[in-house]
């Protein structure tokens, strides 16, 4: 699953591939902030570590669950 997140005062977006599930995700982004956890660690399918800060975070997209294309589109 593909996750983008826009950080606040920057012009890029952080988008890595993850093992979890959308609603891992969802719940450990939503346990951190309700929390009031300065960091928020989510990890990509290579075992990259990612640390987020939580007053930074503008929004989230969780992708779908969907396969790499593979070939040519015409």
């Amino acid at each position: 699953m593909e996750i983008r997140i826009g950080i606040k005062h920057s012009p890029r977006e952080l988008a890595f591939d993850t093992d979890s599930s959308a609603a891992d995700v969802r719940g450990v982004i939503e346990e951190a902030i309700a929390n009031d956890a300065a960091l928020v660690t989510l990890s990509d399918v290579k075992g990259h570590q990612y640390l987020v800060n939580t007053e930074s975070i503008t929004y989230i997209e969780l992708g779908g669950e969907g396969g790499r294309k593979v070939g040519f589109i015409s």
